[in-house]
């Protein structure tokens, strides 16, 4: 006999109430495991399990709380058996020179941390707070700390403080005390606190200066220009790259290393604007033996009132079709 739970109208009910929640979870996953990909995995399996268990949802929390709750032990559970997910300047001091290329390291040695398309969780642009918390909250410095916590304070810091649930209601959602949660969340912050996740005088992606910025760096790569990057690059500025574990620190050695072994000849590297954790970033295609233009990777920036602090890149063509774009640019 087929549940009554198959019938065409309570799926359809129970779609009406779960899936305007699905942008939210989908954050809420990558906060939790730092990749886009594997958040994607998260959601559908939380939808999944919300699904076989909506016959007994009694209406004791709201269905919010109780998404919440199922996605949050689907994400504890994933994260037992994994590495967590770095990036370059999580792994080592930063490179004294630029006397050799910078070395990579192979898949099985180390998992990376992954940047999110903004439009993938973007809240409604008529709740402009919404926004704002959306945006601060996946910032590539923070999911980089968060990664460092055990994923229990990992859970309570986010169900807290991102979120805005109770004491009590981290406590149900997580199966455990009031007591337990204070005392995570200030083991939490008190780890990140350690850990400096960066400046607080972020732009926001939509002000005038950080397009400004963005716009002057992919100038000087179309251009291959090291002159550009020396007006966008604050002189602290940071420089990394996914998959090479050496990275930069300081505008003349971020500089010299992308003058050396990166920016080439004029009209080798394209680059298509768009924003990926609440930054400017670009889609970057690289000229290959062909004569083609194949994507590369995508560049996320981190921008300042006094310019580009941080500057990082993950080679991974894959992520151009996750942004939107497409994998190889017409000439």
């Amino acid at each position: 006999m087929t549940s009554h739970l198959r019938q065409p109208r309570d799926q359809d009910r129970f779609i009406s109430e779960t899936e305007r929640f699905r942008r939210e979870l989908l954050a809420h996953c990558y906060r939790m495991v730092g990749s886009v990909h594997d958040a994607e995995d998260l959601v559908q399996e939380t939808f999944l399990r919300a699904w076989r268990s909506y016959s007994r949802f009694e209406g004791r929390a709201s269905i919010r709380s109780w998404l919440y709750t199922i996605a949050t032990n689907v994400c504890l559970t994933a994260l037992k058996p994994r590495r967590i997910r770095v990036l370059p300047s999580g792994l080592a001091r930063p490179n004294e020179g630029a006397d050799r290329p910078p070395r990579s390291l192979a898949a099985d040695e180390v998992s990376w941390l992954e940047p999110i398309p903004e439009a993938w969780i973007a809240p409604p642009e008529h709740d402009p707070a919404a926004v704002v918390i959306a945006r601060e909250s996946i910032r590539l410095a923070l999911i980089a700390s968060l990664q460092h916590l055990s994923s229990r304070q990992r859970a309570i810091l986010v169900l807290r403080e991102v979120l805005g649930f109770s004491a009590p209601e981290t406590a149900d959602i997580l199966g455990t005390t009031a007591a337990a949660v204070k005392s995570g969340l200030q083991r939490a912050r008190a780890r990140l606190d350690e850990m400096d996740p960066g400046p607080a005088e972020l732009l926001k992606p939509t002000d005038e200066r950080a397009r400004a910025l963005l716009a002057g760096y992919i100038a000087a790569f179309e251009r291959s220009d090291a002159g550009l990057l020396q007006q966008v690059l604050r002189t602290d500025a940071t420089l990394e790259a996914t998959p090479f574990r050496d990275w930069q620190s300081g505008r003349a050695m971020c500089i010299q290393m992308l003058d050396t072994y990166v920016l080439g000849s004029p009209g080798d590297w394209r680059m298509m604007a768009t924003t990926a954790n609440g930054q400017p970033a670009a889609v970057v295609y690289h000229l290959d033996t062909n004569g083609t233009h194949t994507a590369d990777g995508v560049v996320v920036l981190t921008p300042t009132s006094a310019g580009i602090s941080r500057v990082t890149k993950f080679h991974d063509p894959v992520l151009a079709a996750t942004f939107g774009f497409p994998l190889t640019l017409e000439q």
